[in-house]
Protein backbone atom coordinates (compact mmCIF):
# COMPACT_ATOMS: atom_id res chain seq x y z
CA UNK A 1 0.00 0.00 0.00
CA UNK A 2 1.33 3.42 -0.98
CA UNK A 3 0.86 6.10 1.68
CA UNK A 4 1.70 9.69 0.74
CA UNK A 5 3.60 11.40 3.56
CA UNK A 6 4.13 15.15 3.46
CA UNK A 7 7.88 15.74 3.49
CA UNK A 8 9.62 18.40 5.54
CA UNK A 9 10.66 20.30 2.41
CA UNK A 10 7.13 20.46 0.89
CA UNK A 11 5.77 24.02 0.67
CA UNK A 12 3.29 26.02 -1.35
CA UNK A 13 3.41 25.75 -5.14
CA UNK A 14 3.70 29.56 -5.22
CA UNK A 15 7.12 29.48 -3.53
CA UNK A 16 9.01 27.45 -6.10
CA UNK A 17 10.84 28.45 -9.24
CA UNK A 18 8.92 29.03 -12.47
CA UNK A 19 8.58 26.20 -14.98
CA UNK A 20 10.97 28.00 -17.32
CA UNK A 21 13.85 27.01 -15.05
CA UNK A 22 13.21 23.29 -15.53
CA UNK A 23 14.73 22.99 -19.03
CA UNK A 24 17.97 21.02 -19.21
CA UNK A 25 20.13 21.67 -22.29
CA UNK A 26 22.47 18.70 -21.96
CA UNK A 27 22.86 16.97 -25.31
CA UNK A 28 22.04 13.53 -23.94
CA UNK A 29 18.51 14.60 -23.11
CA UNK A 30 17.51 14.58 -26.75
CA UNK A 31 18.18 10.85 -26.78
CA UNK A 32 15.65 10.13 -24.03
CA UNK A 33 12.27 8.69 -24.85
CA UNK A 34 10.21 10.97 -27.08
CA UNK A 35 6.67 11.69 -26.03
CA UNK A 36 6.96 13.27 -22.60
CA UNK A 37 6.98 16.70 -24.21
CA UNK A 38 6.77 18.06 -27.72
CA UNK A 39 9.50 19.99 -29.53
CA UNK A 40 13.17 20.65 -28.76
CA UNK A 41 15.06 23.73 -27.65
CA UNK A 42 18.23 25.11 -29.18
CA UNK A 43 20.41 27.06 -26.79
CA UNK A 44 23.90 28.52 -26.85
CA UNK A 45 25.66 27.88 -23.56
CA UNK A 46 29.33 28.42 -22.90
CA UNK A 47 29.54 25.28 -20.76
CA UNK A 48 28.90 23.06 -23.76
CA UNK A 49 27.92 24.97 -26.91
CA UNK A 50 24.62 24.97 -28.79
CA UNK A 51 22.60 21.89 -27.92
CA UNK A 52 19.12 20.58 -28.59
CA UNK A 53 17.25 19.29 -25.58
CA UNK A 54 13.93 18.16 -24.19
CA UNK A 55 12.57 19.76 -21.00
CA UNK A 56 13.39 17.90 -17.80
CA UNK A 57 10.24 17.57 -15.70
CA UNK A 58 10.39 19.07 -12.22
CA UNK A 59 9.73 16.63 -9.39
CA UNK A 60 7.27 18.59 -7.25
CA UNK A 61 8.16 16.65 -4.11
CA UNK A 62 11.42 18.58 -3.76
CA UNK A 63 10.72 22.24 -3.08
CA UNK A 64 12.25 25.17 -1.21
CA UNK A 65 11.37 27.30 1.81
CA UNK A 66 13.55 30.20 0.65
CA UNK A 67 14.24 32.22 -2.51
CA UNK A 68 16.20 30.61 -5.31
CA UNK A 69 19.77 31.94 -5.50
CA UNK A 70 20.55 34.08 -8.54
CA UNK A 71 22.16 31.97 -11.24
CA UNK A 72 25.17 34.28 -11.61
CA UNK A 73 26.00 33.94 -7.91
CA UNK A 74 25.61 30.16 -7.84
CA UNK A 75 27.79 29.68 -10.92
CA UNK A 76 30.49 32.25 -10.12
CA UNK A 77 31.04 31.63 -6.38
CA UNK A 78 32.52 28.16 -6.17
CA UNK A 79 34.93 25.88 -4.39
CA UNK A 80 36.87 23.70 -6.80
CA UNK A 81 40.35 23.15 -5.40
CA UNK A 82 41.39 21.25 -8.49
CA UNK A 83 41.62 24.69 -10.13
CA UNK A 84 42.74 26.72 -7.10
CA UNK A 85 41.53 27.98 -3.74
CA UNK A 86 39.87 31.18 -4.97
CA UNK A 87 36.06 31.35 -5.07
CA UNK A 88 36.37 32.98 -8.49
CA UNK A 89 37.61 29.91 -10.38
CA UNK A 90 34.79 29.54 -12.88
CA UNK A 91 36.91 30.78 -15.79
CA UNK A 92 39.77 28.40 -15.00
CA UNK A 93 37.36 25.48 -14.63
CA UNK A 94 36.21 25.88 -18.22
CA UNK A 95 39.45 24.18 -19.22
CA UNK A 96 38.04 20.86 -18.05
CA UNK A 97 37.19 18.67 -21.09
CA UNK A 98 33.73 17.23 -20.42
CA UNK A 99 32.76 15.65 -23.72
CA UNK A 100 33.33 12.76 -24.08
CA UNK A 101 33.25 11.64 -20.43
CA UNK A 102 33.75 8.10 -19.18
CA UNK A 103 32.27 6.68 -15.98
CA UNK A 104 33.67 3.53 -14.35
CA UNK A 105 31.47 1.36 -12.12
CA UNK A 106 33.44 -1.29 -10.28
CA UNK A 107 34.18 -3.01 -6.99
CA UNK A 108 31.64 -5.32 -5.38
CA UNK A 109 29.15 -5.35 -8.26
CA UNK A 110 27.82 -8.14 -10.48
CA UNK A 111 29.29 -6.72 -13.66
CA UNK A 112 31.99 -4.03 -13.51
CA UNK A 113 31.88 -1.72 -16.52
CA UNK A 114 33.02 1.52 -18.06
CA UNK A 115 30.27 3.57 -19.65
CA UNK A 116 30.11 6.62 -21.82
CA UNK A 117 28.31 9.34 -19.89
CA UNK A 118 25.66 9.67 -22.60
CA UNK A 119 24.95 5.93 -22.40
CA UNK A 120 24.58 6.18 -18.64
CA UNK A 121 22.04 8.96 -18.97
CA UNK A 122 19.97 6.92 -21.40
CA UNK A 123 19.56 4.29 -18.66
CA UNK A 124 18.06 6.61 -16.00
CA UNK A 125 15.19 9.06 -15.53
CA UNK A 126 16.21 12.73 -15.57
CA UNK A 127 14.25 15.30 -13.56
CA UNK A 128 14.60 18.67 -11.82
CA UNK A 129 14.75 19.06 -8.04
CA UNK A 130 14.99 22.17 -5.88
CA UNK A 131 17.49 21.73 -3.04
CA UNK A 132 19.23 23.75 -0.36
CA UNK A 133 23.04 23.65 -0.38
CA UNK A 134 25.05 24.39 2.78
CA UNK A 135 28.83 24.83 2.57
CA UNK A 136 30.93 23.93 5.60
CA UNK A 137 32.33 27.48 5.34
CA UNK A 138 28.86 28.74 6.42
CA UNK A 139 27.59 30.13 3.12
CA UNK A 140 24.57 28.64 1.42
CA UNK A 141 22.44 28.70 -1.69
CA UNK A 142 19.16 27.27 -2.97
CA UNK A 143 19.20 26.00 -6.55
CA UNK A 144 17.34 23.93 -9.17
CA UNK A 145 19.40 20.85 -10.04
CA UNK A 146 18.66 18.62 -13.00
CA UNK A 147 19.76 15.00 -12.76
CA UNK A 148 18.69 11.59 -11.52
CA UNK A 149 18.33 9.65 -8.30
CA UNK A 150 21.56 8.02 -7.17
CA UNK A 151 19.57 4.92 -6.26
CA UNK A 152 18.92 4.45 -10.00
CA UNK A 153 22.65 4.11 -10.64
CA UNK A 154 23.00 1.78 -7.64
CA UNK A 155 20.29 -0.41 -9.14
CA UNK A 156 22.09 -0.35 -12.48
CA UNK A 157 25.34 -1.42 -10.79
CA UNK A 158 23.68 -4.33 -8.93
CA UNK A 159 26.01 -4.35 -5.89
CA UNK A 160 26.86 -7.63 -4.21
CA UNK A 161 25.66 -8.38 -0.69
CA UNK A 162 29.11 -7.56 0.75
CA UNK A 163 28.93 -3.97 -0.49
CA UNK A 164 28.33 -1.47 2.32
CA UNK A 165 29.69 1.79 0.84
CA UNK A 166 29.97 3.69 -2.41
CA UNK A 167 33.33 5.34 -3.07
CA UNK A 168 33.25 8.27 -5.54
CA UNK A 169 36.31 9.48 -7.40
CA UNK A 170 36.80 12.61 -9.51
CA UNK A 171 39.16 13.23 -12.43
CA UNK A 172 42.94 13.59 -12.15
CA UNK A 173 44.28 15.87 -14.89
CA UNK A 174 47.08 18.01 -13.40
CA UNK A 175 48.01 19.31 -16.86
CA UNK A 176 44.52 20.84 -17.09
CA UNK A 177 43.66 21.51 -13.46
CA UNK A 178 46.54 23.50 -12.00
CA UNK A 179 45.41 22.94 -8.42
CA UNK A 180 46.15 19.24 -8.83
CA UNK A 181 49.81 20.11 -9.19
CA UNK A 182 49.86 20.90 -5.45
CA UNK A 183 51.52 17.82 -3.96
CA UNK A 184 50.18 18.44 -0.44
CA UNK A 185 46.65 17.49 -1.53
CA UNK A 186 45.74 13.77 -1.82
CA UNK A 187 44.49 13.87 -5.43
CA UNK A 188 42.22 12.71 -6.95
CA UNK A 189 39.26 13.95 -4.93
CA UNK A 190 37.48 11.05 -3.19
CA UNK A 191 34.24 10.90 -1.25
CA UNK A 192 32.01 8.18 0.12
CA UNK A 193 28.53 7.30 1.33
CA UNK A 194 27.04 4.29 3.01
CA UNK A 195 24.82 2.23 0.74
CA UNK A 196 21.84 3.31 2.88
CA UNK A 197 22.70 6.97 2.26
CA UNK A 198 23.28 6.38 -1.44
CA UNK A 199 19.85 4.79 -1.88
CA UNK A 200 17.97 7.45 0.10
CA UNK A 201 15.32 9.46 -1.79
CA UNK A 202 17.30 12.70 -1.48
CA UNK A 203 20.66 11.43 -2.79
CA UNK A 204 21.02 12.80 -6.33
CA UNK A 205 23.45 12.91 -9.23
CA UNK A 206 23.18 16.34 -10.85
CA UNK A 207 23.74 16.82 -14.56
CA UNK A 208 22.35 20.35 -14.91
CA UNK A 209 21.69 23.60 -13.12
CA UNK A 210 19.16 26.36 -13.85
CA UNK A 211 17.97 24.43 -16.88
CA UNK A 212 21.41 24.34 -18.48
CA UNK A 213 24.16 21.75 -18.73
CA UNK A 214 26.02 21.56 -15.44
CA UNK A 215 28.96 24.00 -15.75
CA UNK A 216 32.42 22.68 -15.00
CA UNK A 217 32.84 24.92 -11.95
CA UNK A 218 29.66 23.45 -10.45
CA UNK A 219 30.88 19.90 -11.04
CA UNK A 220 30.07 19.19 -14.68
CA UNK A 221 29.33 17.01 -16.41
CA UNK A 222 27.84 15.40 -13.30
CA UNK A 223 28.29 15.51 -9.56
CA UNK A 224 26.93 14.07 -6.36
CA UNK A 225 24.35 16.11 -4.41
CA UNK A 226 23.55 15.14 -0.80
CA UNK A 227 21.69 18.19 0.56
CA UNK A 228 21.64 17.19 4.23
CA UNK A 229 25.45 17.16 4.35
CA UNK A 230 28.06 19.89 4.05
CA UNK A 231 28.89 20.71 0.46
CA UNK A 232 32.35 19.13 0.38
CA UNK A 233 30.64 15.72 0.51
CA UNK A 234 28.99 16.43 -2.86
CA UNK A 235 31.96 15.48 -5.02
CA UNK A 236 32.23 17.16 -8.43
CA UNK A 237 33.00 15.79 -11.90
CA UNK A 238 32.62 12.12 -10.99
CA UNK A 239 34.57 9.56 -13.04
CA UNK A 240 34.34 6.42 -10.89
CA UNK A 241 31.92 4.78 -8.47
CA UNK A 242 33.30 1.79 -6.57
CA UNK A 243 31.21 -0.39 -4.27
CA UNK A 244 33.20 -1.52 -1.25
CA UNK A 245 32.94 -3.39 2.04
CA UNK A 246 35.27 -0.92 3.79
CA UNK A 247 34.54 2.73 4.50
CA UNK A 248 36.35 4.99 2.02
CA UNK A 249 38.79 7.63 3.23
CA UNK A 250 37.49 10.95 1.94
CA UNK A 251 39.69 13.69 0.47
CA UNK A 252 39.27 16.25 3.26
CA UNK A 253 39.16 13.55 5.93
CA UNK A 254 42.58 12.33 4.80
CA UNK A 255 43.87 15.90 4.75
CA UNK A 256 42.47 17.06 8.11
CA UNK A 257 40.26 14.53 9.90
CA UNK A 258 39.84 16.68 13.01
CA UNK A 259 37.93 19.26 10.96
CA UNK A 260 36.34 17.24 8.15
CA UNK A 261 34.93 13.84 9.03
CA UNK A 262 33.31 11.11 6.98
CA UNK A 263 29.70 11.87 7.95
CA UNK A 264 29.67 15.69 7.68
CA UNK A 265 25.96 16.06 8.41
CA UNK A 266 24.78 19.64 8.95
CA UNK A 267 24.09 20.54 12.59
CA UNK A 268 23.90 24.14 13.88
CA UNK A 269 24.67 22.96 17.42
CA UNK A 270 28.05 21.45 16.48
CA UNK A 271 30.66 24.05 15.61
CA UNK A 272 33.49 23.61 13.17
CA UNK A 273 36.75 23.74 15.17
CA UNK A 274 37.38 27.24 13.77
CA UNK A 275 33.90 28.79 13.44
CA UNK A 276 30.27 28.46 14.47
CA UNK A 277 27.77 26.55 12.34
CA UNK A 278 24.73 28.10 14.05
CA UNK A 279 23.96 30.41 11.13
CA UNK A 280 24.80 30.82 7.45
CA UNK A 281 25.14 33.52 4.80
CA UNK A 282 22.88 32.89 1.79
CA UNK A 283 24.54 34.09 -1.41
CA UNK A 284 23.05 37.42 -2.45
CA UNK A 285 21.40 38.20 0.88
CA UNK A 286 22.57 40.83 3.34
CA UNK A 287 21.64 39.01 6.54
CA UNK A 288 22.60 35.66 7.95
CA UNK A 289 19.90 33.08 8.66
CA UNK A 290 19.75 30.24 11.20
CA UNK A 291 21.11 26.91 10.02
CA UNK A 292 18.72 23.96 10.28
CA UNK A 293 19.51 20.47 11.56
CA UNK A 294 20.47 18.27 8.61
CA UNK A 295 20.07 21.44 6.54
CA UNK A 296 16.29 21.22 6.97
CA UNK A 297 15.99 17.56 5.93
CA UNK A 298 16.08 16.02 9.42
CA UNK A 299 12.59 14.53 9.22
CA UNK A 300 13.66 12.46 6.25
CA UNK A 301 17.27 11.50 7.00
CA UNK A 302 17.77 11.38 10.78
CA UNK A 303 16.76 7.71 10.84
CA UNK A 304 19.79 6.81 8.73
CA UNK A 305 21.98 7.39 11.77
CA UNK A 306 20.06 5.46 14.41
CA UNK A 307 22.58 3.54 16.49
CA UNK A 308 25.48 5.75 15.35
CA UNK A 309 24.98 8.49 17.93
CA UNK A 310 28.44 7.92 19.42
CA UNK A 311 30.14 8.71 16.10
CA UNK A 312 31.17 12.17 14.85
CA UNK A 313 28.07 12.58 12.71
CA UNK A 314 28.23 16.36 12.40
CA UNK A 315 31.85 17.11 11.52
Amino acid sequence: MLIKVRRGWDISENDITPQSLSLNRRSFIRTLAVGAVSGGILSAYDGGGARAAEPAVRNERYRLDRPVTAEKLATEHNNFYEFGSSKNIWRKAKKLPMDPWQVTIDGLVESPRQMDFDDLLRAVTVEERLYRHRCVEAWSMAVPWTGFALRDLVALARPLSQAKYVRFESFHLPDVASGQQAAWYPWPYVEGLTLDEATHDLAFLATGLYGQDLPAQNGGPFRLVVPWKYGFKSIKSVTRLSFTAERPLSFWEELQASEYGFWANVNPAVAHPRWSQASEQPLGQSERVPTLLYNGYAESVAGLYSGREAERLFV
